[in-house]
């Protein structure tokens, strides 16, 4: 789980290279060829995603509400 910004920006950073790494296999392989790979880096992509989105909800709990 992500516990701080560093660990929330690295996380980003990791996530942008995986859709950059999926876009190359997707290119280099078209349909039905890699698909455990392709699979895999969108599984890796959407465990990402969850973790950002739990940080950013507990840092959104964290600020104080304004109106």
């Amino acid at each position: 789980m992500i516990a701080n910004v560093t660990e929330y920006q690295k996380a980003q950073d990791e996530l942008q290279s995986l859709e950059q790494r999926l876009a190359r296999v997707q290119q280099a392989h078209p349909m039905g060829s890699h698909g455990f790979t392709k699979a895999g880096v969108r599984k890796m992509i959407a465990r990402l995603h969850e973790e950002l989105a739990v940080y950013e909800g507990s840092e959104e709990a964290k600020q104080p509400q304004s109106k």
